[in-house]
């Protein structure tokens, strides 16, 4: 049995592939040359005319001016590792898993700092935005969570969004969290 969180405003207090965005932006403003296709995608997306894969790989377009994206992803780390949630870090276990739709390259050192194993997360090619299979989102990330870990039993469930219930349903207990409060699943 283990504990299962959702990362970005559930343990995390922002979403982290913006704020790794601007992070990138900030030290690399020749990045913004990608912001049209990106704004252009959110357009399109709101229109139904692409999904939400295609948005997320229209905006992920900018790692492909992104030099050294490993050394970046641990800088962002140093900076922004306080803004995971004291309720989180105070109840934190070694078997622990995150899952989430943002990027694995983006979570998996800050589990590491934190102790936990890699997250299950939505998987990129690192040199060209594109997303590897399917985002992970809701029914997803059920079947991702058995893909990893075969009829594995999840103690309790957390995250902020109710497109996170198909886990939540699978969970002894459930809880959605906002800000810093954490209440049962509705």
């Amino acid at each position: 049995m283990m504990n299962v969180y959702d990362f970005d405003k559930t343990i995390y207090d922002g979403d982290s592939t913006i704020d790794f965005y601007l992070y990138c932006l900030l030290r690399h403003p020749e990045l913004s040359v990608y912001i049209f296709g990106q704004m252009w995608g959110v357009f399109l997306h709101k229109i139904g005319r692409i999904d939400t894969k295609e948005l997320k790989e229209r905006f992920f377009a900018f790692m492909i001016g992104v030099r050294d994206l490993d050394r970046l992803v641990e800088s962002f780390w140093d900076s922004q590792e306080s803004k995971i949630k004291g309720w989180y870090l105070k109840q934190r276990q070694d078997d622990d898993v995150v899952i989430s739709a943002s990027p694995g390259f983006l979570l998996a050192p800050i589990c590491r700092r934190l102790g936990i194993a890699s997250p299950i997360a939505t998987e990129l090619d690192m040199a060209s935005g594109k997303i590897l299979g399917a985002n992970c989102k809701g029914k997803e990330k059920v079947r991702r969570f058995f893909e990893r870990y075969p009829g594995a039993v999840i103690r309790r469930f957390y995250s902020d969004s109710l497109t996170d219930t198909p886990l939540a349903a699978l969970a002894e207990e459930a809880f959605l969290v906002q800000g810093d409060r954490v209440i049962p699943w509705m």
